[in-house]
């Protein structure tokens, strides 16, 4: 089955990629919950960034030399409980004032600058 593809992601990466080449980007298909499945069952370790009981603060979260999945949620819906249930550890960013949610490019910059050791 061929995976498709949103025509403006690899167009937004060829302008403004400054990372290293080629980008990481890894298109799941139709179905993102079998896709985040299977790289839960190769050994990845899947983080959630949402707000949920069972979430721990980003400064609790632990770096990371191991393979990883970071799933961001949709601003407003969050991610689907179906793939909460493959999570293995959901985080949350802390906010002050009355805001419930950061951008999605934000969220994943702190997250993913966490993980790599460096805060």
């Amino acid at each position: 089955m061929a995976v498709p593809k949103l025509p403006w992601v690899p167009e937004a990466l060829d302008k403004g990629n400054t990372l290293r080449r080629p980008a990481c980007v890894h298109w799941t298909g139709r179905d993102p919950v079998a896709w985040l499945s299977w790289h839960r069952k190769q050994g990845s370790r899947i983080v959630g960034v949402e707000i949920a009981d069972e979430a721990i603060r980003l400064a609790d979260l632990t770096s990371t030399r191991e393979r990883t999945v970071v799933v961001l949620g949709h601003e407003h819906s969050g991610i689907p409980d179906d793939a909460m249930e493959l999570v293995d550890v959901a985080v949350e960013i802390p906010m002050i004032g009355t805001g419930a949610s950061l951008n999605v490019a934000v969220a994943g910059s702190l997250i993913l600058y966490r993980l790599s050791g460096f805060l």
